[in-house]
């Protein structure tokens, strides 16, 4: 049962991160840029007028929110995982917010590309406290490499989506 509300939260959440970055987002990300290849660019300029007229959103729901969701559904995903870095071992659940605060801070720093923004550390702190402690279950903890399963992959992937918000410039 517990699992079958991870993964309805883990499939919501990541459907409204899409929704949000395809209805509201730059046309220059490369899951916009994937959607322009399939609908051709007028059909999708034409969609995504149609949803933003019919459904105003704005702020730190088009800007924060699917950063918080990321985090919270990577988080949720490695619960139960660690890898071995020589003599340590690297809790994954712990990965998710420093990965996304390191970025907000390479964005500060003009490393990468985007602006700095306190409301995106607001909701990957948040999220990522929603995900990782309230609901703690103490099953087995696996190498997330060694065997390497569905369930690793599909933890591995969701932080490779990353890249589907990346803006080509």
């Amino acid at each position: 049962m517990r699992k079958n509300c991870n993964a309805l939260s883990i499939i919501s959440a990541l459907l409204i991160s899409l929704f949000i970055y395809v209805f509201y987002r730059s046309e220059e990300t490369v899951v916009n840029e994937i959607m322009i290849l399939i609908l051709s660019f007028d059909r999708y300029i034409e969609l995504k007028r149609a949803v933003t007229d019919a459904i105003p959103l704005g702020g730190p729901v088009v800007f924060s929110l699917p950063g918080g969701l990321w985090v919270f559904c990577v988080t949720t995903l490695s619960k139960n995982f660690f890898i071995k870095v020589s003599n340590f071992k690297v809790q994954i659940v712990r990965v998710p917010v420093f990965f996304a605060i390191g970025l907000e801070f390479c964005q500060l720093l003009h490393f990468t590309n985007g602006r700095f923004d306190l409301w995106d550390l607001v909701f990957y702190v948040s999220f990522w406290l929603l995900a990782a402690y309230p609901f703690r279950f103490h099953e087995s903890e696996q190498n997330i490499l060694s065997p390497f399963t569905i369930h690793g992959f599909t933890c591995l992937a969701c932080f490779a989506s990353v890249y589907l918000a990346h803006v080509i410039r």
